[in-house]
């Protein structure tokens, strides 16, 4: 019997002992490793009940093998440090510095320090700047106006008439000496064709895509985004928050499929944060590091607010925004608003806003009334009763859809930026959100939800029992795939 013969006769054989050794390994490594019992039971039932396939699934969407690049990244080389002062306002500093009713936030402050390891910064302003119609043009000046430096990173940077003015814009900065860096992630250039690269590239600007989606080499980080809005102008001028250079978002152009979002300028020392956070990233992508007074000149207070910016992702930074958010609730003393697109809690977060209700604080958590990807609206649908049932409020907002990203507490304390309130923000992408203290900003937005639940409609506990039998199906099968959505 010839070798073509037994390969003929025994193949099956085979199969079946890669399968079972891949299974072994898979089911493993997800006992071993997989922080959450419910999702390690899950691919070890997985892995086992769909052979081979379970196992090559598990390896490429289960591991999380990011920390470990960033580890290599990071081994040989210091996190540069800004010349701004590094010490935070001690206990009795932050007393004094917060609002007379906003004394009992000390303790948040304190466990973010804790949590972050980055201080935080008095002096800054941060202005709320409502969909591109207002973010865009102050974004387009800044880059206008820039003589030095320009760091832009961002998730989708579509190549449309926003896109390509923005493109232009970044190159003439080129032209006119300004050093310019634009991380873009490599997922988010392909949301239009042919992608903005080609035109960055005619325009001579230097960028970088994060982790292409589909090099074979980074297969098994296919899964895992850089969410971040970043824009520094000469190190002394920031943007960040929700928004995407796309033109959906300039409502006033009444674009096809209109997307309400919310982006602040940025003054002040937390400038230098948002920064460090572009530069670890150029770094990680391209392995060249941004070091100097161009990138990191030295900054004046601009305003009254506390700031501090919290970098998160599955690498380093991992949980440092769930539990933010968890020390923000636990905070709370009178109110809590929860303003996302996407409302995915887990557990732990299920229980700190039912605590907070149970306490007698007022809890309304804004979202859109129709959602831009239906299958997470099903699956929203179906956690809604969790927090209905303890008292939370629940908002829907009417088109045109709504992309911000916003956290209020007691009206004094701030959470804004990229992060979404789903499994895919809080473990999987790379976000930036900052904190701020200050009763002023948060009054603004707080008086902007008032305008927005106006005209929302509140979800009550027997709408929602009230579904369908099918609906119910529906929803309760999108969320059996909450995490890895």
């Amino acid at each position: 019997m010839d070798g073509g013969e037994l390969l003929y006769r025994y193949w099956h054989l085979g199969v079946a002992g890669l399968s079972l050794l891949m299974s072994i390994l898979a089911a493993g490594h997800a006992v071993l490793y997989r922080r959450d019992p419910r999702a390690a039971f899950a691919w070890v039932a997985f892995v086992w009940l769909v052979p081979l396939a379970g196992s090559v699934l598990y390896f490429v969407f289960g591991v999380n093998r990011i920390r470990r690049r960033a580890a290599e990244l990071r081994e040989n080389r210091t996190r540069y440090e800004s010349p701004m002062p590094k010490r935070e306002p001690n206990a009795d500093e932050l007393w004094r510095r917060l609002e007379p009713d906003a004394t009992h936030l000390a303790g948040l402050a304190r466990l973010v320090s804790g949590v972050v390891a980055r201080p935080l910064l008095p002096g800054n302003e941060l202005e709320p700047l409502e969909n591109g119609d207002a973010a865009y043009p102050a974004m387009l000046d800044a880059i206008r106006q820039a003589r030095q430096s320009l760091t832009f990173g961002t998730y989708i940077f579509d190549r449309d008439e926003i896109g390509l003015e923005f493109a232009r814009e970044l190159g003439a900065a080129v032209r006119r000496g300004v050093e310019v860096r634009v991380l873009i992630d490599a997922a988010g250039t392909r949301y239009s064709w042919p992608p903005i690269l080609h035109t960055l590239r005619r325009e001579q600007v230097p960028h970088a895509r994060f982790l292409p989606a589909f090099a074979l080499w980074r297969l098994m980080s296919i899964n895992l985004r850089s969410h971040r809005k970043i824009l520094v102008a000469d190190g002394r001028l920031g943007f960040t928050g929700g928004l995407n250079i796309r033109s959906g978002h300039c409502l006033l152009r009444a674009p096809r499929s209109p997307v309400r979002d919310l982006h602040f300028r940025v003054q002040g020392p937390v400038v230098a944060q948002l920064q460090e956070t572009f530069a670890d990233d150029w770094l990680f992508t391209t392995g060249e590091s941004l070091r100097g007074p161009h990138w990191f000149p030295e900054l004046e207070p601009a305003g009254p607010v506390l700031a501090r910016a919290i970098p998160d992702g599955p690498d380093d930074d991992l949980d440092k925004l769930r539990w933010t958010i968890l020390g923000a609730l636990t905070a709370a003393k009178s109110s809590v608003w929860v303003q996302t697109p996407y409302f995915l809690p887990d557990a732990a977060i299920v229980s700190a806003l039912n605590l907070a209700a149970l306490r007698g604080v007022r809890v309304d958590i804004v979202l859109p009334a129709r959602n831009n990807l239906p299958f997470v609206h099903w699956a929203s649908r179906a956690h809604w009763w969790q927090v209905l049932e303890h008292g939370c409020h629940i908002w829907l907002t009417p088109p045109p859809f709504d992309h911000s990203k916003l956290m209020l507490v007691d009206e004094a304390w701030t959470l804004l930026g990229s992060a979404n309130w789903d499994p895919r923000s809080l473990r999987l992408n790379f976000e930036l959100n900052v904190e701020c203290y200050d009763a002023g900003l948060a009054g603004r937005l707080a008086a902007t939800l008032y305008e927005r639940l106006a005209r929302a409609h509140e979800v009550t506990l027997a709408e929602v029992d009230s579904r369908s039998l099918p609906a119910r199906l529906r929803d309760g099968i999108a969320r059996l795939l909450t995490p890895y959505l």
